[in-house]
């Protein structure tokens, strides 16, 4: 006989079940809680500044830069990465963020689609773009395979359909929806679609669009991805577009809304009080960091994941407001969002 309380004999407990990180269904539970997020600690600009500026003793604004270089980003993949084929660069990045953080799961933006112009003439690129745009998202796909990682699909995709030209624009939701098709099979990949803004499309219009290009497939939809409403402002937006795509859940991204959206009146015509309410998005002069990247501490858990810098703060949205070029990195204004941020 087993002495008192041995467990000769007796079943072992059943192992627990694998993490659902695609969490397809809204009832699962969030798989965004308790990841290990990269942090690129020796190629970010941000690390870099720090690096700097610890050296040369100046302490305060070190301790500025490291409000930013301490927290997971969204690393970008568009055409820079290889207009047909990002593999190569891909697989290297993700070799290296392997040898320098084992075990992290990265955090990637996909931004293959074209959107430079804004007029009835616009292509973007046309059919042969499209082509291009499939044979880049199976690249991407093949490259990521089992990997766990998570995923902001296309900001600015949807809510720019309107800025091509109407023969172009069943094309570009057939193509987002392909995109769609190819990464919703990833079995490890925790996705988010392009869900809009507050100050930008209605709910109603949002929904339609995700619906139409297989929302259903994924885990949800980010908002403000580049944009700069308040948090509560973007996580109104998420409870309504996701009460009209059954429930799917939202993450918003915070790394610019410190002090919220910068809005003017254009005027139409004064003399009968016409207006419009232009947003500047390109490099306001109000920005701050608004919340640090969480998956815990927000507003609505039953719906938000999270926020998160989908945006990286420090980089320029273009040549406005005295900034670089996109995407370029840009140090005094990253000081200037830290110093305007209001946490610790």
């Amino acid at each position: 006989m087993a002495a008192l309380g041995s467990t000769a004999g007796a079943q072992a407990p059943p192992a627990p079940a694998p993490t659902d990180f695609r969490a397809v269904d809204p009832a699962a539970l969030n798989p965004l809680v308790g990841q290990p997020w990269y942090v690129d600690k020796v190629a970010a600009p941000s690390w870099r500044s720090w690096r700097i500026l610890k050296r040369a003793g100046k302490e305060r604004d070190a301790a500025l830069m490291m409000k930013i270089a301490r927290n997971p980003q969204f690393k970008w993949w568009g055409r820079w990465a290889g207009t047909t084929n990002p593999a190569k660069a891909l697989r290297w990045w993700l070799n290296r963020m392997d040898k320098q953080q084992p075990g992290a799961v990265p955090q990637l933006v996909v931004a293959r689609h074209l959107g430079k112009e804004c007029s009835p003439t616009y292509l973007a690129g046309g059919a042969r773009e499209d082509k291009r745009y499939r044979k880049w998202i199976k690249n991407f796909a093949r490259v990521v395979g089992d990997r766990h990682v998570m995923i902001a699909f296309e900001p600015d995709s949807l809510g720019t359909v309107d800025c091509l030209a109407k023969s172009r624009r069943k094309a570009r939701y057939k193509m987002l929806r392909y995109g769609v098709d190819v990464l919703s099979q990833l079995p490890n990949a925790t996705i988010y679609l392009e869900g809009g803004a507050s100050d930008w499309e209605h709910p109603k219009v949002v929904a339609r669009k995700l619906r139409l290009i297989g929302v259903s497939k994924v885990r949800g939809f980010m908002v403000n991805a580049t944009h700069k409403a308040y948090t509560k402002h973007s996580v109104q937006h998420c409870l309504e577009v996701s009460r009209l795509v059954g429930g799917k859940h939202c993450i918003v991204n915070t790394s610019h809304n410190g002090n919220g959206s910068l809005h003017y009146r254009k005027w139409i015509d004064r003399s009968r009080n016409l207006w419009r309410r232009i947003t500047v998005w390109c490099n306001p002069p109000n920005e701050a960091l608004g919340p640090a990247p969480t998956s815990t501490a927000v507003i609505r858990p039953d719906v938000v994941d999270g926020y998160w810098w989908i945006e990286r703060p420090g980089f320029s949205n273009g040549t406005c407001n005295g900034g670089p070029k996109t995407g370029g990195w840009w140090k005094e204004r990253a000081l200037m969002l830290a110093g305007r941020a209001k946490w610790d």
